[in-house]
């Protein structure tokens, strides 16, 4: 028993120092549509469902620190253009799988979103 206590106290403690990569998630907006603007939700998932959450800068873009990895990168948000006498709600989804992100190899990703739009009345 006094053999085995030392091994399980060393067994217990490690360094683990994880590398992180950085990835710029760039939101591309079609047109006829708001464009970019500050606030939008940005999602990365990773293959065993870790979930890195951000929001966009005024120009559409979010950047992450993430562990090299496969991940999926998704958009969902709502805008309410209130600039004019008529209203509108402009809804926005996009998703994006299978992108590898590593030291060796990684590229800033583009989300392409779709868009609906609905008239508000005041």
């Amino acid at each position: 028993m006094a053999v085995l206590l030392p091994l399980m106290t060393t067994a217990c403690s490690y360094d683990e120092n994880i590398s992180l990569c950085t990835v710029c998630v760039r939101l591309v907006y079609p047109e006829n549509s708001t464009g970019p603007y500050a606030g939008a939700c940005v999602e990365l998932k990773d293959a065993s469902a870790s979930v890195f959450e951000g929001e966009t800068n005024d120009s559409g873009i979010v950047l992450f620190s993430v562990p090299a990895g496969l991940y999926e990168v998704s958009s969902s948000s709502s805008f309410t253009d209130k600039s004019s006498d008529t209203w509108w709600q402009y809804n926005y989804n996009g998703v994006r799988s299978q992108i590898l992100i590593s030291h060796e190899y990684s590229e800033d990703i583009d989300l392409e979103l779709k868009m609906s739009r609905k008239r508000i009345v005041h």
